[in-house]
């Protein structure tokens, strides 16, 4: 049942931002960060636990998830080191994220060459 709840969930958000993308004049980067923002404040509002623990993965990997875990790890800085854990919370805690789709991309950019859309 862990699959079934993570698919539909993931596939929910996944919905969200497609209709934003196809009925409004939002580009997909203001769509990426208003999913990442959205993760963040429902992070705070501690609504996002219940999701992320009904859901798993489903939750935790699009970019809700990511907002939610910004919001985790400069919580746990600023409770840490106070004011200063604001600017350091945050990127403590997406590090291996971040640096692993970075290695990604680059090694994917010798294989697959993009080209912009006209």
């Amino acid at each position: 049942m862990d699959y079934v709840n993570a698919f539909w969930v993931g596939g929910l958000i996944c919905a969200f931002a497609q209709i934003l993308m196809e009925k409004t004049k939002m580009m997909p980067g203001r769509i990426m960060v208003l999913l990442v923002c959205s993760g963040v404040v429902l992070g705070a509002l501690g609504l996002y636990d219940p999701i992320l623990k009904f859901a798993k993965a489903g939750a935790s990997v699009p970019l809700l998830g990511f907002g939610n875990v910004l919001w985790e790890g400069v919580k746990q800085s600023v409770d840490e080191k106070g004011f200063m854990g604001i600017f350091c919370g945050g990127f403590t805690a997406c590090a291996t994220g971040v640096g692993a789709a970075l290695i990604f991309s680059y090694v994917a950019s010798f294989f697959f060459h993009s080209k912009m859309k006209r």
